[in-house]
């Protein structure tokens, strides 16, 4: 077995493509290409990087007779499509913690030998025990850990980036429940942890040393000066707040805009962005008590700030979700605009400047048909990836495109940010509105919205409901009935246990329907959870 075979083998096990070991290696994407194909041999220093990056010896590299097994381990098991989420104390406890926060400050001492580690949290009661857990354990690894204190995933993501630490780390459960919470991990550039660097964390988590190479006891636990330190780092949160702020080019003095926080991560970043600019604000959803955050308020309880524009007589209203990484909008007449019509505003204001890279914009399966329909009309291509905005972020990465987003509001605008922003999304529609002098309901009734409907089904086993033989059937006969003036999608979610139902077709009525007869299979099948 050659050595370019090898690295073959163990890259594609852990999920990591050419460029990424490439730029984990210094190297570029032709030099591990022709390693692979034997055409080339790593220098001495490349082999050392590779055997540790995978967690092999260089014998095991350089010598022909020893074989590699495929070094995929199974994923998944507590890190979803938007991390580790858990309820509070049972599914997510303060040790999990403090074990994510010993492996990254050990894992990053491979890069620096003092890991610089960003933590932020949103509102949660559970989110303060979660972050001194963490930076506890990245300390007792040989860490330093900065808290940005309550604030947005999105400035977690930019703060990372811009002050050059190895890694972020964001406490939230974005929309979920208050008893709910999560840890995101992200990368230096300010994305979403690979699935490889994934694996090590759940390897540690479920006491897996030997995949982490090590033989015997624990994580090495420093002494003397080289045990970590723990720093207040609200600067960093005060710079994100700059860096909106200077992304406006107008005044909002002349605007009235509603504002929901969900009692989440933006409950004061929000109004003191939009405060800045100028504009003429009304404040829902920012009284946090660690118990209230999402509750019949922000992005998914969006009826409170609906009576506030009609009320209030706004222009517009804005609602976030928990950790303030979506967005979705209100119009003047207190018409809801979603993530489809805001993506259509921003894809047709960055056409319309020469800026939408390839005339594309990525979205989701979960994106209405109408939606797809009026973008091809402005000559604009839609590619949908699955459920999730890392799918969406990595097409967009791998076609170069502008814009990218799902249905909730995800928004991810790649020239201004790296993840999903909703205090961004905000700006930029508001921006539009200026500049064009127009409506929010002007600027977005083009958008065409076939009726379409989601239906949730708590079950005790995603995987088995989705594949039963019985609710596969359900599908097929509502799909012969849309007789393809609609469709069909069924899904499980990624970080509750739900299978999502989402039915489009010629009326709600029978959106509704469709949904209850594939719920009903679901249930009949013994998944369903009362």
């Amino acid at each position: 077995m050659t050595i370019g075979s090898k690295i073959t083998l163990l890259r594609n096990g852990v999920g990591i493509s050419q460029e990424k070991l490439a730029d984990m290696l210094g190297v570029s994407r032709q030099s591990v290409s022709k390693w692979e194909m034997d055409q080339a041999v790593p220098q001495i220093d490349k082999i050392l990087q590779i055997a540790d990056i995978f967690h092999v010896s260089c014998d095991a590299l350089l010598r022909e007779d020893i074989e590699i097994k495929d070094a995929k381990r199974q994923a998944g098991k507590y890190f979803g499509t938007d991390g580790f989420r858990g309820e509070s104390n049972v599914g997510l406890t303060s040790m999990h913690a403090y074990k994510v926060g010993r492996f990254l400050g050990w894992y990053y001492q491979r890069e620096s030998a003092r890991p610089r580690i960003v933590i932020g949290k949103d509102t949660r009661r559970s989110s303060y025990m979660l972050e001194y857990a963490i930076a506890s354990g990245i300390a007792a690894s040989g860490g330093d850990a900065y808290i940005l204190h309550v604030t947005t995933t999105p400035s977690v993501s930019y703060v990372t980036r811009l002050d050059g630490f190895d890694c972020g780390v964001m406490i939230t459960a974005s929309h979920n429940p208050f008893y709910d919470n999560g840890i995101k991990v992200i990368n230096r550039y300010g994305e979403k942890l690979d699935d490889h660097t994934t694996s090590l964390i759940e390897a540690y988590l479920d006491g897996d040393l030997a995949y982490l190479g090590i033989t015997e006891g624990d994580l090495p636990l420093p002494t003397g000066e080289r045990i970590g330190s723990i720093h207040d780092h609200v600067s960093g949160r005060n710079r994100y707040i700059g860096y909106l702020i200077s992304l406006a080019s107008n005044s909002y003095k002349k605007l009235r805009i509603g504002l929901d926080c969900a009692n989440g991560a933006s409950w004061s970043i929000a109004r003191a962005v939009f405060g800045a600019l100028g504009a003429q604000l009304y404040v829902i959803g920012d009284e946090p008590d660690g118990m209230n955050i999402n509750k019949n308020c922000g992005s998914t309880h969006l009826e409170n700030l609906v009576k506030l524009v009609r009320e209030k007589h706004l222009d517009m209203g804005f609602a976030f979700d928990g950790d303030c990484d979506r967005c979705l909008a209100v119009d003047e007449k207190g018409n809801v605009v979603d993530g489809d019509k805001i993506m259509y505003l921003l894809a047709k204001r960055l056409k319309s400047r020469g800026m939408l890279n390839d005339n594309t914009l990525v979205a989701t399966v979960m994106s209405n048909s109408g939606f797809v329909a009026s973008l091809d009309k402005l000559g604009i291509k839609c590619i949908q990836t699955k459920v999730g905005d890392r799918f969406v972020y990595e097409c967009m990465q791998e076609g170069d495109y502008s814009i990218g987003g799902e249905q909730s509001g995800h928004i991810i605008l790649k020239k201004y940010a790296t993840t999903g922003d909703g205090l961004l999304t905000a700006i930029m529609v508001c921006e539009e509105i200026c500049d064009s002098k127009s409506s929010l309901s002007r600027l977005v009734e083009d958008v065409t919205v076939y009726p379409q409907y989601l239906k949730n089904v708590r079950v005790t086993d995603k995987d088995a409901a989705m594949n039963d033989k019985n609710v596969l059937e359900s599908v097929k006969s509502v799909e012969a009935l849309i007789a393809g003036n609609g469709r069909v999608l069924l899904r499980p979610s990624g970080t509750e246990p739900l299978i999502r139902i989402m039915i489009e077709c010629e009326s709600e009525e029978k959106c509704r329907e469709y949904a209850d007869t594939v719920a009903i299979a679901v249930t009949e099948g013994g998944y369903a959870i009362e």
